[in-house]
Parts: C-alpha cells; sequence; structure tokens
C-alpha cells in the first residue's frame, strides 16, 4: 500500500501534524477487516542518497501503532538489500509493517525496474491510496503497480485516493454557481496552468499571497522589497487583460521592513507602497472584498495562503477567509481546499474539520485541476478497469 506519509516532525522528531497519516487509516482498516497483510511504503522529507536518521519513518511507525493498537514493524533493510526479503517473510499473517524511507532507495524517484520489481515481490495487490505524489512516477507509485498487474495482481485505488480524485475531478466538472477561487502563495509559476485551466471556468478569481506582488507589478505599482517574479509580469498582464473582473486582487496591504516574528506591521493602500517596505498579507479592506465574495459563492476552491501566517502580524487574511470559507460550508456551500499551505493554514485557522474536503496534495491537486495526467491515478485506472477511482 503505497500512503504518503510525508509529514512535519519537530527538532525532537515528533509529529506536529498528523492528518495526512490519519487519512489513510480508513483504508488501513478495511483492508485489516478483510485479514489482509500490508507493507506500507512513503517517503519523508527529501533525502540526499542514502540513509539519513534525521528523514527515518520510524516516528510515523510509532505514531501508527498506538493509532492502530497494534504492532507495526519498521524495516531495517531496504528494498534489494541481503535482509530485506527475510525481513518481510518474518511479518505475521494480519500484520503491518512500515518500509523505511523509501527515498532511502536512489531508484524511486527514477522509477527504477528493479526496485519496482523488489517492492511488487512482497504482494500480490497494489492499493494506491499516496494522493500526494500521484503526480510523480516513481517507483512505489506506479512501477511497482505495473509490475504486479503484469503478473495477474491487482492494482486498486485506497479510500483516500478515491475520495481526492472524486473531490478534485468531478465535484469540480459542472459547479454550482457562483463558483471562486482563492489563489494565493508564492509564485505564478507555480499555478500558471492550473490558473490557465480555471480562469474560463470561475465567477471570481481572488489573488492574494506574494503572487499577488507580480500582478501589482503588472498593474505599474510599487512592491518595495516584496517578493516578486520578474519574468511573469508580462504574464500577469496578461491574464488581468483576459480575466477582466473576475480576477480580483488586494486593495491594501499589510507592510514591514521585514517579513518575521514579532516585525512591526503596517496597513498600506496598495498604492502606497514604500521602497524598502515588504508586503506579508493583505490587508482589512482586501478581507471584507474577498469574505464578501466568498459569502456570495456556493462553490469555493482554495490554494495558497493570503500571507505569512505562520506569524502573527501576518496571519488575519488567511484566517479570516479561512473562516468565511468554514461558515460558507456551513450553510451548504462546496468548499475545496487544495492541500499544501492552505491545508495546514485551514488546521491553524481551526476550521479544517468544517470544510467539505482538504486534499493531502498541493502539486498533485493543482496538476489535476490543470487537467493533466497524474501518473499514480493512471496506472489504476490502466489495470483493466479494476480499482480505478
Amino acid at each position: 500500500m503505497r500512503v504518503d506519509y510525508n509529514v512535519p516532525l519537530d527538532d525532537e522528531g515528533g509529529i506536529t501534524d498528523s492528518s495526512r497519516i490519519e487519512a489513510s487509516i480508513p483504508t488501513l482498516r478495511a483492508l485489516l477487516d478483510a485479514g489482509a497483510t500490508i507493507f506500507l511504503v512513503s517517503h519523508l522529507g527529501r533525502p540526499k542518497e542514502g540513509r539519513d536518521p534525521e528523514f527515518s519513518l520510524r516516528p510515523v511507525a510509532d505514531w501508527l501503532a498506538a493509532r492502530l493498537e497494534r504492532d507495526v514493524h519498521l524495516f531495517q533493510n531496504l528494498p534489494g538489500e541481503s535482509g530485506f526479503e527475510e525481513e518481510a517473510r518474518q511479518l505475521s499473517a494480519g500484520g503491518v509493517a512500515l518500509l523505511e524511507n523509501i527515498r532511502f532507495s536512489p531508484g524511486e524517484t527514477k522509477n527504477d525496474p528493479g526496485l519496482a520489481r523488489a517492492l511488487a515481490d512482497l504482494a500480490d495487490v497494489f492499493v494506491g491510496d499516496a494522493f500526494g505524489v500521484a503526480h510523480r512516477a516513481h517507483a512505489s507509485n506506479v512501477g511497482a503497480a505495473e509490475v504486479l498487474v503484469s503478473r495477474g495482481g491487482l492494482a486498486l485505488a485506497g479510500h483516500l485516493m478515491e475520495r481526492e480524485v472524486e473531490s478534485l475531478e468531478s465535484k469540480l466538472a459542472d459547479p454550482a454557481r457562483p463558483f471562486t477561487a482563492v489563489m494565493g502563495g508564492a509564485k505564478i509559476s507555480g499555478k500558471i496552468d492550473a490558473i490557465e485551466a480555471i480562469l474560463p471556468r470561475v465567477d471570481h478569481l481572488l489573488i492574494g499571497g506574494a503572487m499577488a506582488n507580480t500582478f501589482f507589478r503588472a498593474l505599474g505599482l510599487e512592491t518595495g522589497d516584496s517578493l516578486v517574479e520578474g519574468d511573469r509580469i508580462e504574464l500577469a498582464h496578461d491574464l488581468l487583460e483576459r480575466g477582466g473582473d473576475r480576477i480580483v486582487l488586494p486593495i491594501d496591504c499589510v507592510v514591514s521592513e521585514e517579513i518575521a516574528r514579532g516585525a512591526e506591521a503596517l496597513v498600506r493602500d496598495r498604492s502606497e507602497v514604500s521602497p524598502g517596505e515588504r508586503i506579508g498579507d493583505i490587508g482589512p479592506q482586501s478581507r471584507e472584498l474577498f469574505v464578501r465574495r466568498i459569502r456570495e459563492s456556493s462553490t469555493i476552491l482554495w490554494n495558497g495562503p493570503m500571507g505569512v501566517f505562520e506569524f502573527p502580524a501576518f496571519r488575519e487574511g488567511t484566517f479570516d477567509l479561512a473562516r468565511s470559507m468554514a461558515e460558507a460550508c456551513d450553510r451548504g456551500a462546496l468548499v475545496i481546499v487544495g492541500g499544501g499551505d492552505s491545508a495546514a493554514a485551514a488546521i491553524a485557522a481551526g476550521v479544517a474539520e468544517r470544510m467539505s474536503h482538504v486534499s493531502t496534495g498541493g502539486g498533485a491537486s493543482l496538476d489535476l485541476l490543470a487537467g493533466k495526467s497524474l501518473p499514480g491515478v493512471e496506472v489504476l485506472r490502466a489495470a483493466d478497469g479494476r480499482g480505478a477511482p
């Protein structure tokens, strides 16, 4: 079972956000109830080649053991190493094991056939439940499934994968209107395909975060020392022309000489940002404007925070919008949160459980919204239709 246990850890190795692991529990429970013996495969972080204790999945194994109230064996050997097959044979029927960080194996991100075969040798059935890496063609989420199917095995979607695809693909195919998308975060470049795909479909596109700075520059506004993608200013200008009044930009900003904890922040009209200042959040008038659009909407898609919400001085824009989306959801609107920082912000604002759907995959959700093929989904759909989302 390919899962996404790429969770944040504190300096002591404690898990600070277990939501991705928790999201896999329904599939795990279903498999255990059916009597399956389960080998879980995941990555954690971006370790360089070889083992690095900083990126060990030991904290995840301990968390799972407590949550499932059963032993969860953490492999000591990697696929292909001597001792790996013997360790696999020692797992008792109906047991649960977690392989050590699969990215410790150099063939993982290269979709190495040897690594794919070693993983496929473990099982009769492949369960894809790692939506967060569905946009990657790696050995553990694509190669192993292909090998298993070629041997007559099954490749099935887990409950998490099925729910993600249903929410992001099917439910947004014909959205109830007004349909509002909220885009934020640092860069246009990472979201341009999604913006291009969704712009013709939305009634409103609210843009905040550092990516709004590039649009400000396209309008000829001063942005001080704020993050701006200079090579995307012309693109932002083109999007503004095509989007017309459907694109809504902030009208005021929260600025400071530095974006840091404890920084002294001021509110500025977007036309009054001074050289040396940095924009860290949308301002109160912008929050009021954005919240009004959200309250009027029947379908809302959110991807990216409005500011640097990790610091108190720059969190109100993101938190205000998160709370307004939760209220819209309470009234019956469909609210889909597109993973990554947006999911973290919804959790920090205390409203994640009130949203219709909080995706576990930032990059994968953007690719799916942009109409791109996700290798981790397509390998399931190609398995003779068996287990396809």
